[in-house]
């Protein structure tokens, strides 16, 4: 039996590196570092809202109330898990402890949970750093975890096309008004778009403040329709 040279190469690094669940140390299933009994443990985000993505009680293709009486500036957020325990651990394991390995199970666990696209959108923009915490970091996570789902999507990946201009303060201990007083006029965009779909790609949601100023800047830029992607979505601070 014939089988392609990146089938073979697949089988080759699953023979000589089986995946490794990052969570209980099991054997994980192929090309995902998680173990079946983990994957489906996960808080999967379903029901939600198809606007804002906050969980809901029952499915429906009617935005939340809070959508309804003002909506947000980009048209759609699609979240693949809820941002409690594991998923969690797996995110601030990645952005605070330098886990890289947490960003490509991240980007294939949101890839999975996208499926096949009716309307794929024509980029993927990951939401930018600015440079200081950039040079802190050593690197963007939301741009880690949108190379994951570019290469399984084959939706074109652009980091180059904004920038971050304002050193914001972290947006983790504040409120969702001074989130939104933080991250305003936050993102430049440094070259010109011609496309008119793009998503942004993100590690985790909670107010919406931070993707929501980023979209705003894309939507002055002249694109259309703007989807958020991101791996998990919190209950915004009451």
């Amino acid at each position: 039996m014939w089988l392609p040279v990146d089938s073979w190469s697949r089988i080759i690094q699953n023979l000589l590196f089986p995946p490794t669940c990052l969570l209980c140390g099991d054997r994980g299933l192929e090309q995902l570092d998680i173990c079946p009994a983990c994957l489906a443990a996960l808080p999967w985000l379903t029901p939600a809202c198809p606007v804002c993505g906050l969980p809901q009680s029952a499915a429906t293709t009617s935005p939340c109330g809070a959508c309804q009486r003002r909506p947000p500036p980009f048209d759609r957020l699609r979240a693949a898990l809820r941002y409690e325990e594991p998923v969690r651990h797996l995110i601030q394991g990645l952005k605070f402890r330098n886990q890289l390995a947490h960003a490509r199970l991240l980007g294939e666990l949101l890839a999975l949970r996208l499926g096949e696209l009716a309307e794929p959108p024509e980029r993927l923009i990951p939401v930018p750093l600015h440079r200081s915490r950039l040079i802190r970091r050593g690197f963007n996570q939301a741009e880690e975890i949108a190379h994951i789902v570019s290469a399984r999507s084959g939706i074109p990946l652009d980091t180059r096309c904004a920038r971050r201009v304002r050193a914001t303060d972290p947006q983790a201990q504040l409120r969702a008004g001074e989130r939104r007083r933080n991250i305003r006029q936050a993102f430049r965009l440094a070259a010109p778009l011609s496309c008119r779909h793009v998503a942004i790609v993100d590690d985790v949601v909670t107010t919406g403040a931070t993707v929501g100023e980023f979209a705003r800047a894309l939507r002055q830029a002249g694109v259309s329709r703007i989807e958020v992607w991101s791996c998990a979505r919190a209950l915004p601070p009451g």
